[in-house]
C-alpha cells in the first residue's frame, strides 16, 4: 500500500519548443494520478526548452515537506541525457537537498511492458484497414 504526503513522483522528459509535444506526457501524468488515487503527487519536469525544470519541481516538493522523490525518465533510449545529464542533475539535487531521498528509475524504454505495448501498437497499425 502506498502511504504518503511525503512521497512524490516526477515524470522527467526532454522538452520541445512546440507545447503540443508535451500533450502525451500530460496524459500519462493524468493516467498515473488516476491509478494512484491522489495518494502521491505526480509532476512533470523537463530537461530543456520547457518548464518546469527538475530543480524547480524539487524546490516545490521540498516546500511541501516531501522527503522521498522518485524520478522516472520518459525516454525510450539510454542516450546521453539519461546516462549522463540526468544523473548529474540528480546528484546536484542530492547535495542541495540532503534530507530528501532521490531514486532515479530506469528510462521507460528499458521496460519490457512498454516495449511490448509499442510493438503491439505497431502490429495493430499494420493489421488495421487502410484509411480512405
Amino acid at each position: 500500500m502506498i502511504h504518503s504526503t511525503r512521497q512524490a513522483l516526477i515524470l522527467f522528459a526532454h522538452g520541445a519548443r512546440d507545447p503540443r509535444w508535451a500533450e502525451p506526457l500530460a496524459r500519462i501524468r493524468r493516467l498515473v494520478m488516476a491509478q494512484l488515487g491522489g495518494a502521491v503527487p505526480v509532476h512533470l519536469a523537463f530537461l530543456e526548452l520547457m518548464s518546469p525544470s527538475l530543480a524547480e519541481v524539487v524546490v516545490e516538493l521540498v516546500a511541501d515537506q516531501v522527503t522521498e522523490i522518485r524520478i522516472i525518465p520518459i525516454f525510450l533510449g539510454q542516450g546521453g541525457h539519461v546516462r549522463k545529464d540526468l544523473p548529474e542533475l540528480v546528484q546536484k539535487l542530492e547535495v542541495s537537498h540532503p534530507d530528501v531521498a532521490f531514486t532515479l528509475c530506469a528510462a521507460i524504454g528499458e521496460n519490457d511492458q512498454v516495449l511490448n505495448a509499442i510493438a503491439n501498437v505497431c502490429v495493430a497499425g499494420l493489421l488495421s484497414p487502410r484509411p480512405n
